[in-house]
């Protein structure tokens, strides 16, 4: 396999970006696209293929050409069925190399960051430079489903892994020492790591009746230092990737919006990533679209879905501090209904953010405005405009026509939860599956997992395309076949038409990944 070299863009990107957009405040009137759309870079298609992939009458499902992905990942996907012209999904998977270098970028001794498309065979390896010191790399796969155009989602899948590796760096030292408990302030040692064993064995044996006596070094003595209390909370190093990772989400959303004030960046998008990093994973998500671990057979969820009904409460919370968001046409109270004229003080079933049952007030004219959050399951929208509640973009959203802005109650902060992989020996039927919402809007988690469990049963363990074909197997299950009422799947339901993005991720390979903080 080729390893595919691109030039860290985090200083001319990042920083360019920042540069000028201190003389770009204004939004051009016309401003061209950031990028154009395209699929994945790792499909490569020409552009005949990009083309052809956007047939909504026979939805042709896009596979991996060859096996080139980390971990023999298998990946396959799908356009929707007519709801928008192109699809709006898009993913990315990238192994990025963590190294030493200045903070400014602009330091003659600046470094750039290496990265690869995918890992390198070892005839590859042998051809390194020798003379390379062994440094950190994580890997990155991550789908972006996007709405109201493909532009945020293009440009989220070029950039967020930048932004996770500029976090990373922040805190590379530390990571490279895998007993190093993460000092309050970086620069400083931690005390409590030098204290010499008995020093605190004599520190701790300082009574109360010896404080009062005045002994030396106890609080009132005439050699008294300065008192030192050690409530420090103990921070974990996967903290320090955690929080890498949250930061990177939030500077991605605020890079999306300086470049829209010079480029045309389309809509907002959805965001599930995975980092492996140091034996371990961390499963970002922010929006709808799912990840789930199959081990043995059992079936692990490694995310939760953000919706107006799932966020109902930091929603109604907002705009009770705020209520100016809501302008003068929306009320964050939810009653079970629309309230009518008529029921104008009668007592009526509501509830407010501090509740999770319901309870009878008293109908005001006020009531009768649309309420903040309406509808139920996939159908619920805020606002009257998006049914998502996390993500990346929608800068310029607004209810239709008003002025009122939908960006204030939607988070870019994403949820992270953590999977030891070094914790467990897998076989090479246990995968983590991520999929944009369009997969999970018809088929279970249950489903899912009985369907690439089964299909995986039936393959080689050695074939190491068994991970996209089983993508592609999934995919179509939630397609369903076009027939005279639409496009149907098992026990004729209706199949999905929505855009369908699949990773199928083998956890067997990440035995073999050594932690290598060097």
């Amino acid at each position: 396999m080729m390893i595919t070299r691109v030039r860290s863009a985090v200083s001319s990107i990042i920083g360019g970006i920042m540069a000028s957009g201190s003389s770009a405040q204004e939004i051009h009137p016309n401003p061209p696209p950031r990028f154009p759309y395209s699929r994945p870079d790792f499909l490569a298609l020409s552009p005949d293929e990009v083309e052809c992939s956007a047939d909504h009458i026979s939805r042709p499902i896009l596979i991996l050409k060859e096996m080139k992905l980390p971990w023999a990942t298998g990946y396959a996907e799908v356009i929707n069925a007519g709801k928008s012209t192109l699809n709006e999904d898009q993913a990315c998977c990238e192994v990025v190399e963590l190294r030493k270098r200045p903070a400014d970028p602009s330091s003659p001794s600046y470094t750039p960051t290496r990265r690869r498309s995918s890992l390198p065979s070892a005839d590859v390896l042998e051809s390194i430079d020798s003379t390379e010191v062994k440094e950190l790399n994580f890997h990155h796969w991550a789908l972006f489903d996007g709405h109201g155009g493909s532009g945020a989602a293009v440009f989220a899948a070029k950039f967020l892994h930048l932004h996770i590796e500029e976090q990373l760096q922040e805190v590379l030292e530390i990571l490279q020492n895998p007993t190093l408990q993460p000092p309050t302030c970086l620069g400083e040692e931690n005390p409590v790591h030098h204290l010499h064993p008995s020093a605190g064995c004599s520190q701790r044996g300082l009574s109360r009746a010896a404080s009062l006596r005045g002994a030396a070094g106890a609080p009132g003595s005439p050699n008294t230092m300065a008192p030192r209390f050690f409530m420090e909370k103990k921070i974990k190093q996967e903290s320090l990737v955690v929080g890498a990772i949250e930061n990177a989400f939030k500077e991605m959303d605020a890079h999306i919006a300086r470049e829209r004030m010079v480029y045309s960046i389309s809509g907002g998008c959805t965001a599930l990533v995975v980092v492996y990093l140091l034996g371990k994973l961390y499963v970002a998500n922010a929006g709808d679209s799912r990840a789930l671990i199959i081990r043995g057979g059992e079936i692990l969820p490694m995310s939760s879905s953000f919706t107006p009904d799932s966020e109902r409460q930091r929603l109604q919370f907002l705009a009770h501090l705020q209520p100016s968001l809501l302008g003068n046409d929306f009320t964050h109270l939810e009653f079970p209904r629309r309230v009518t004229k008529k029921e104008v003080g009668k007592r009526m079933l509501y509830r407010d953010f501090s509740m999770n049952g319901w309870a009878y007030k008293t109908v005001q004219e006020e009531d009768l405005k649309f309420p903040l959050i309406f509808g139920e399951g996939k159908k619920a929208r805020v606002l009257a405009t998006i049914g998502i509640t996390r993500g990346l973009g929608n800068h310029d959203l607004k209810v239709h026509d008003s002025d009122i802005a939908i960006k204030p109650f939607l988070s870019c902060s994403p949820e992270v939860k953590i999977y030891n992989l070094s914790q467990y020996e897998h076989s090479a039927d246990d995968v983590m599956i991520l999929a944009t919402d369009g997969l999970w809007d018809v088929l279970s988690n249950q489903e899912v997992a009985e369907a690439v469990s089964g299909f995986l049963g039936n393959c080689d363990p050695d074939d190491q395309h068994r991970y996209t074909m089983a993508a592609q197997d999934l995919v179509m299950k939630a397609r369903g076949v076009l027939r005279d009422r639409g496009w149907r799947i098992a026990g004729d339901r209706l199949g999905s038409g929505d855009d369908i993005s699949v990773f199928i991720i083998p956890l067997m390979h990440g035995n073999s990944q050594q932690p290598q903080p060097s």
